[in-house]
């Protein structure tokens, strides 16, 4: 027992656990995982090859079958199961999977729906010529052997590789704490990289990306943008987005999307899969069937439309939600002397450069050594056929082998293994035409030893030889490339398929959204009766409405201050009587209701909006307002981002763009308007709250914000609940201090019969608006018809409502945005229809609200 005792070692637990990982660790990084930078590969690949070039199993020779070059890994170099080596085998093999094919397989290797490769003992392989150039000269002493798991046999440590496999081919593994992913590469790009690089040792990577103009997969497809593979040459990290080729087809009536390419490693059954899900989910519209009518002659999955459905619409949709455009995320990961490291391109191409020229190094001193041994041999041949009476005679008089070749040491100054080569030399060698045979020979091994001593002593030289042979490989396995490449710049994207167009953007109550062309509503004149703008369903009602460009995006502001982004296409198109579709199944909405929507565009100087306003103007219903820089707004996530701060019992009301210099006006439900400099207001950050904008009596809320032009002669118009408005001239709303009480803007008494304020602009003679009520009915209608009064009046009729129904918002439409109107009934009503008593009174000019203070409030 004390013998025991004193041979146990005390240890901490932690240590020894860290210890114990941390080899465990190393060990799967090295020995399994991650691909060596020298001929790109990892332990597994490169035993499978060795064991297949043992076995003589080249691209000239018979397949055989995969079950004896599994057992031969096994038994000799990988004892990791079975799977684990038949795996790895199958997967050179599939040309979905390799851009150049390393196992020539026969039988099924599996497909790239995710199909299983058959057992292997049905299927055969045998080595491809790409994979012969991985071993080339590896019996030359080349690379170094190590001895292999149980020290019976020998494998080498890296294979001598003729090409820049890492690149050519790519790799992809997960260690233990970290992964590599590299894409693969068109040879002819990467060999023309190398031979750069050995032309010009200091060229940059930007000058290398000339020539390998980026990732080349074998299922093809297209990367869009640069941007990602400049990162990663340079980084040794980047994304790359990468999508499917799609085209247009009009089959039987129909219009359907015809996908010919996926993104590389895109499982083509699952994408049929994740098309019908979508569908199923109400995610994906405008679909009717999908069908796979791939063949041997390549893949054609079709995606037929329904009758209605916009094929660019749901070709955006595809690339939105589905593989047909997915993300591959470079990681350049590498073993470099039995490290891990990351490297950028040219790292890369140093490395493999490095290792051909030892490759190179060590194949020249061997030729050289076995030049000399052999012109050895020879110069004692010489000797003997210079003498070759004496030397017979010396054997003949020997009484043994080893007498004979001891005699032929001292007399001729040979050699021993001289001397044993003139014992082994046939009498043949006598003849004439033979001893030309050794001085020709004898004279070629003189030149080749001068050839490759050259190569030991020239640099020159040796950069020469390997140029001379990567370009031999080059023009042998040469190749098109396969994946396109576009610049962000000319790249097609939605925008270039869709027309530029105005489009009414119509939001319920309840957080219903759509989109109707504006020249679907038909200008009508004053009192007009309208026409349905939305089907109210349940109570609901139209709660706002604007115009915006289909090439627009919309930030939707929730009354809980975050913000989202939808692109308007998102937005479903819909007849002007439609109700359209909820928002929550457009963004991810939360218990938040769409407060405010502003339409803007993604410019080369960031997102910019129409006028080019640099700020947001927020304000919420207890007149709190602030300003904050558009171009924070610029990244919004799918989850939304905070916009502002809204405290408890408020709700944010409206956002408008503005600059520092505008005015703004503040007006309330009661009528009563403030007007203030935005220059009173600072830039704040996202996440601020705000300041007081207005002085609001009790029970008072604000109803409209406006920012209003340089202009004292404009007109502002106030649009009432009861459809009743009034255009008034700016010059008579005087500018106070912000959180002021304000003046009166348009009388709302219960004896007027007008309602209360739901809305006012800043409009120009030329300018039509668009009103729309609770029930959905919707009225666009030109301004001009509209009197021209002072403020604290009670208005003119705008619109003829039915019993318990109301103007819910009012919207401008510019002149420029006009477009044609549609052919249709004209409703309208009487210009000298009879108001109700006082309603076309002017009222007492400059009158201001009961209490307010004519300074600052």
């Amino acid at each position: 027992m004390d013998q025991i005792a004193r041979l146990l070692v005390p240890v901490q637990l932690d240590k020894e656990l860290s210890s114990a990982y941390l080899d465990y660790s190393m060990s799967v990084i090295i020995g399994r995982a991650l691909p060596d930078v020298r001929d790109g590969l990892k332990p597994v690949h490169r035993r499978i090859l060795y064991a297949m070039w043992k076995e003589g199993l080249k691209a000239s020779h018979r397949y055989s079958k995969c079950a004896g070059v599994v057992g031969e890994v096994l038994k000799k170099y990988h004892p990791h199961g079975d799977m684990a080596v038949y795996d790895t085998l199958v997967r050179m093999a599939q040309p979905w999977n390799m851009r150049y094919l390393l196992v020539d397989g026969q039988g099924n290797f599996g497909s790239v729906d995710g199909d299983n490769a058959a057992a292997y003992r049905y299927t055969e392989c045998r080595m491809t010529r790409v994979a012969e150039q991985l071993l080339v000269d590896i019996d030359k002493e080349t690379v170094n052997f190590v001895p292999n798991y149980d020290g019976s046999t020998e494998e080498p440590e890296v294979l001598p590789v003729a090409f820049p496999n890492l690149l050519v081919n790519g790799a992809e593994g997960i260690a233990v704490g970290m992964a590599t992913k590299i894409p693969p590469h068109n040879m002819s790009e990467v060999i023309d990289g190398v031979l750069a690089l050995i032309h010009d040792p200091e060229i940059t990577i930007k000058g290398l990306m000339r020539i390998i103009q980026g990732p080349d997969f074998p299922t093809a497809g297209t990367i869009y943008g640069r941007e990602g593979i400049f990162e990663a040459y340079h980084t040794g990290r980047g994304r790359i987005m990468v999508r499917g080729h799609t085209t247009f087809e009009e089959i039987e009536g129909r219009e359907a999307i015809v996908v010919t390419e996926l993104p590389y490693q895109v499982n083509k059954a699952r994408f049929q899969e994740q098309i019908v899900d979508l569908v199923k989910e109400k995610r994906l519209e405008g679909i009717h069937t999908v069908r796979d009518e791939s063949d041997r002659d390549g893949m054609r999955v079709v995606i037929e439309l329904k009758k209605d459905a916009v094929k660019e619409v749901t070709l955006n949709n595809l690339f939105k939600h589905t593989d047909l455009q997915n993300t591959f995320g470079v990681n350049l990961l590498a073993i470099v002397n039995q490290r891990p490291q990351v490297l950028n391109l040219k790292q890369v191409l140093e490395y493999y450069l490095g290792h051909r020229r030892e490759v190179l190094l060590r194949r020249t001193r061997f030729e050289l050594r076995k030049a000399q041994e052999r012109a050895h041999i020879l110069e004692g041949l010489r000797i003997a056929l210079d003498a070759i009476d004496a030397v017979i005679h010396a054997i003949r008089s020997s009484q043994t082998t080893d007498l004979a070749r001891a005699r032929l040491q001292a007399e001729f100054g040979l050699s021993a293994l001289q001397a044993q080569a003139i014992l082994d030399m046939r009498l043949q060698r006598l003849t004439g035409l033979e001893r030309d045979k050794v001085e020709q020979e004898y004279e070629e091994l003189l030149r080749l030893m001068e050839w490759y001593t050259k190569i030991l002593t020239s640099e020159e030289t040796m950069r020469a030889v390997i140029r001379d042979e990567l370009t031999a490989v080059r023009d042998q396995f040469k190749d098109n490339r396969r994946t396109r490449i576009v610049n962000d710049e000319g790249s097609l994207t939605l925008h270039d398929l869709i027309a530029e167009e105005d489009q009414v953007v119509t939001l319920s109550h309840s957080g219903y959204i759509k989109r109707t062309s504006l020249s679907d509503y038909r200008t009508q004149r004053r009192g007009g009766q309208g026409r349905t703008g939305m089907t109210a369903r349940d109570g609901d009602f139209v709660s706002s409405m604007f115009i915006a460009s289909t090439h627009s995006a919309l930030l939707c502001f929730t009354d809980k201050g975050r913000v989202y982004r939808l692109p308007v296409l998102e937005v479903p198109e819909a007849g002007p009587a439609a109700r359209g579709r909820p928002l929550v199944n457009l963004m991810q909405l939360g218990e938040e209701k769409v407060a405010s929507v502003a339409p803007v565009r993604q410019g080369e100087a960031g997102l910019t909006v129409e006028g080019g306003a640099e700020d947001f103007a927020f304000c919420t219903r207890r007149g709190i307002i602030k300003r904050t820089k558009i171009r924070e707004f610029g990244s919004i996530y799918v989850a939304g981002k905070e916009a502002c701060d809204v405290m408890e019992g408020d709700a944010l009301l409206v956002v408008l763009p503005a600059m520092a210099s505008d005015d703004v006006m503040l007006t309330t439900r009661s009528g009563i308007s403030t007007r203030f400099s935005g220059e009173e207001v600072r830039t704040m950050g996202r996440a601020a709250r705000g300041v007081h904008g207005i002085d609001l009596e009790e029970g008072d809320e604000v109803v409209s914000m406006t920012i209003l032009p340089d202009d004292p002669e404009s007109l502002f118009l106030t649009v009432t609940s009861q459809g009743y408005g009034k255009r008034t001239r700016l010059a008579e709303y005087p500018s106070r201090s912000r959180n002021t009480k304000g003046v009166y803007d348009i009388q709302t008494t219960a004896r007027g019969g007008n309602g209360t304020v739901v809305g006012c602009e800043v409009i120009g003679d030329e300018d039509q608006v668009l009103l729309i009520t609770d029930t959905g009915r919707l009225i666009r209608m030109g301004v001009k018809d509209v009197r021209i009064t002072a403020r604290n009046t009670k208005g003119v009729r705008l619109m003829r409502l039915e019993e318990g129904e109301r103007v819910v918002s009012v919207t401008r439409i510019p002149e420029e945005q006009r477009g044609d109107a549609i052919e249709g009934e004209e409703v309208s009503a009487p210009l000298n229809e009879e108001e109700p008593e006082g309603l076309l009174d002017d009222g007492d000019e400059g009158e201001e609200a009961e209490g307010a203070d004519p300074g600052v409030g």
